[in-house]
């Protein structure tokens, strides 16, 4: 699926906030684990010029990534009281880590995290939020091998569109681009699907410019898609998704830094950066609402 080099910025440019992840917790004062506490992150970055908040939720007790519905109910719950307009775009990540046993390879080991499609997609059909993030990378993740098959993406794919809601592939590595080719020409995600491009991990596209270039022309034309890097590349990063027409998302799923040694004190400050970065390369921020109508989110119905 060619698209043609993005040579020009896009007239309106979202921010996505991604709050607080399902990596181990960083040493971070103010980092957002407890429901209230990542639903008034939420909020805070929503105010400050995020039209997409992309939710992990976590054990309030000891911060461990959850994969409970009753955690994704309390914290989407928490934020569409005070904000119905914000995009929420919930993760379907949890569910496809698998670690090998050191007794036996063939046998998966500790710390292996295999569902099926209707347990990563719980919440998503329960709860129905705008958008889902939809992973379809098979590559070393974590320290085991995330696996995201053709069967499995193809269902979720499927039941995500049945549900309402509209994907968002995250592309880790170059194959995925061709997997999502494949997935769009049998319907199992939508023409009018955005996507995301996750630079820097070890062993997927690395965080360089040519890296991003390539995605970007991997994509349909036309095609919305937010370029992002991990840890120290965040802001690198979500300048050359500017420059290349992509949008942008930070926040401390990504890191903790809004540059070297100076620590974020909240979500909202690496909106704040986000929102002056796009303003300095002379694109404006999309609103939420403008953000609505550029994916066709205008007439999704909260439940």
């Amino acid at each position: 699926m060619q698209g043609e080099r993005r040579a020009k910025l896009a007239q309106k440019v979202f921010i996505t906030c991604a709050v607080t992840g399902s990596s181990p917790m960083p040493d971070h004062p103010n980092f957002p684990f407890r429901p209230e506490h990542v639903a008034a992150e939420a909020l805070a970055a929503a105010e400050a010029g995020a039209s997409i908040i992309h939710v992990h939720v976590r054990d309030g007790k000891t911060g461990v990534p959850s994969q409970a519905l009753e955690d994704y109910r309390e914290v989407v719950g928490m934020i569409r009281e005070k904000n119905r307009e914000v995009i929420l775009n919930v993760t379907t990540g949890p569910g496809c880590t698998w670690m090998q046993s050191d007794e036996d390879p063939a046998v998966c080991g500790e710390g292996t995290l295999m569902f099926t499609a209707e347990r990563r997609l719980e919440h998503i059909l329960d709860l129905k939020p705008d958008m889902c993030t939809l992973d379809i990378c098979t590559m070393q993740l974590w320290g085991g091998v995330a696996i995201n098959l053709d069967p499995m993406i193809t269902r979720m794919g499927h039941m995500i569109q049945d549900a309402g809601v509209l994907p968002e592939i995250e592309c880790f590595e170059a194959g995925d681009f061709v997997f999502a080719d494949d997935l769009m020409a049998k319907g199992a995600i939508p023409k009018n699907v955005p996507f995301s491009f996750v630079l820097g991990t070890k062993y997927g596209l690395p965080a360089t410019t040519e890296a991003m270039v390539y995605a970007a022309n991997q994509i349909p034309r036309g095609a919305a898609f937010t370029g992002f890097g991990v840890s120290r590349h965040s802001y690198p990063m979500a300048a050359q998704s500017v420059l290349l027409g992509g949008h942008v998302r930070v926040g401390f799923e990504d890191t903790i830094y809004l540059r070297k040694g100076q620590m974020a004190p909240d979500n909202a400050a690496h909106v704040r950066w986000a929102v002056d970065l796009i303003d300095r390369l002379g694109a404006e921020v999309s609103s939420a609402g403008e953000t609505r109508d550029r994916l066709g989110l205008a007439n999704h119905a909260y439940a």
